[in-house]
């Protein structure tokens, strides 16, 4: 939890930006429906609980059974919550009041949870706006149809309110995300932090990758890491040595010499800021001169990048300037004939490389998307592209300073799309299919991710270190662990 102060200041450029945008004396109420806790098999036996992103951006309560108001026209904001009572005590011992964890985020009144049912019932009645965000856990999406009256399955839609019906708020989500999107300087610092434990986990993970060991071990070693350094991970661990699988979360394989072992994987602070990072290293030890020759592409694209990253430019700009250098290097090794623009232009870097250069990343690993991909990684005007690869793009917008965001080329030989690209006549005689087939199919993937902070200068990378990401250096690391 940070300051007050933080909060306070959070809450009311909120109020300042929705009162922009909204008519005067009829802007209605925002309501914040924290997480509950969710049982993994019965009742009692909970998954660990994480706070609703944005509730915790705003409201700072890192606690289940939370909803905050705030008043659009007269600026009143409370909190909702219940005490302990001897029960709870019993079992959890005894707890803060939640006047006194309201006054620990700047917040003047609290209120018991049935307050908020019944002031949101009668914002309804007197036919005052709701603005409520869309909701990712089934809890939060039924709270929120049964206190608006919107449907389950519009809870996720998005649009202005001014349309009527009741669906999520596309006035407040711009709010948000607006704010959310730059980074505060306090925010870089537990970025920073969830990125020296993401180096931790990695480093353990290339220790771990010996010949005989199996991969669940080397994820439970990289996990424990987390847990003890921070929250735990900020996405299901990604390690397999079937890197052609984007999210592989199998873990039951044994590290066998010669293949490739790609590893994607973050960590949160207590606080809950994210890392995300990728290394792809051969289980040998050492590359072949086939995975050296791919895995020199994708470094280059890497650092490509990280080069033109800085305000002003799109980040799908960078992600086309990537795959024009991806293409020149596999022209190189002849997988792909013609021109390079070309090809570009064709999407030829799709079979190559199915998904976008990288996200937004902040308290969400993939920050903010359940508010809607598009609305948060889209500048208006932008629109995503058809075409495999650049249309998973989830960040395009103009940079800008404080954005936080991943960098992560591949290159991935999936037998099943090149067989569908093939038989389709795809690739416009652009493909050497035949060298493809020859000798590509049991390749894998490579992936390399880095976080990177967009600055008034260019960027820079996150964390303390980077990772050791130049074949020499991963070879020479492995070596002597």
């Amino acid at each position: 939890m940070f300051g007050k102060e933080v909060y306070r200041r959070r809450r009311a450029g909120l109020l300042g930006r929705m009162a922009a945008e909204l008519p005067s004396g009829k802007a209605g109420i925002a309501i914040f429906i924290g997480n509950t806790e969710a049982p993994q098999n019965y009742r009692g036996n909970d998954y660990k609980f994480r706070q609703e992103s944005s509730f915790l951006y705003y409201w700072g309560i890192d606690e289940p059974g939370f909803a905050a108001l705030l008043d659009l026209d007269s600026g009143e904001e409370v909190l909702y919550g219940d005490d302990v009572e001897i029960g709870d005590i019993i079992w959890m011992g005894p707890q803060p009041s939640v006047a006194s964890k309201a006054a620990a985020v700047g917040v003047d009144r609290s209120a018991p949870s049935a307050e908020f049912d019944r002031m949101v019932s009668t914002a309804r009645a007197q036919g005052r706006a709701i603005h409520f965000l869309p909701a990712s856990r089934y809890y939060n999406v039924l709270k929120t149809s049964s206190l608006t009256g919107c449907p389950p399955e519009d809870v996720r839609k998005v649009a202005s309110v001014s349309d009527g019906a009741p669906h999520a708020s596309l006035e407040f989500v711009n709010a948000v995300i607006a704010m959310r999107l730059v980074k505060e300087e306090c925010e870089i610092e537990e970025i920073d932090k969830a990125c020296e434990i993401g180096y931790l986990m990695h480093t353990e993970a290339r220790r771990g990758c010996k010949a005989g060991v199996r991969e669940q071990e080397i994820v439970g070693r990289m996990e424990g890491v987390t847990i003890s350094k921070g929250w735990g991970v900020s996405f299901t661990t990604i390690l397999s040595q079937h890197g052609e699988t984007l999210h592989n979360h199998r873990h039951d394989g044994i590290i066998t010499p010669g293949k490739l072992l790609l590893i994607d994987a973050g960590a949160e602070s207590n606080t809950h800021y994210a890392s995300d990072f990728t290394r792809t290293v051969p289980c040998s030890g050492k590359f072949s001169p086939r995975q050296r020759d791919v895995y020199d592409i994708v470094v280059a694209c890497n650092d490509l990048a990280y080069g033109l990253a800085r305000p002003g430019v799109t980040y799908r700009e960078v992600h086309l300037a990537v795959a024009a250098r991806m293409l020149e290097g596999l022209k190189s090794l002849d997988l792909v004939r013609g021109d390079v623009q070309d090809m570009v232009a064709e999407g030829i870097a799709g079979m190559f490389m199915p998904h976008g250069l990288g996200h937004n990343m902040g308290i969400d690993v993939h920050d903010m998307e359940d508010l809607g991909e598009d609305l948060v990684g889209y500048d208006p005007g932008q629109t995503r592209s058809p075409q495999l690869g650049l249309g998973s793009l989830r960040m395009a917008r103009k940079l800008v300073p404080g954005h936080v965001i991943t960098d992560e080329p591949g290159i991935y030989f999936i037998p099943a799309l090149i067989a569908k690209w093939k038989a389709e006549g795809s690739g416009k005689g652009f493909i050497n299919y035949q060298k493809l087939e020859a000798e590509y199919l049991d390749f894998g993937g490579i992936r390399l991710e880095d976080d990177l902070l967009i600055t008034k200068e260019g960027c820079r990378r996150l964390g303390p270190h980077r990772l050791p990401i130049y074949p020499d250096e991963v070879e020479a690391a492995m070596a002597s662990e």
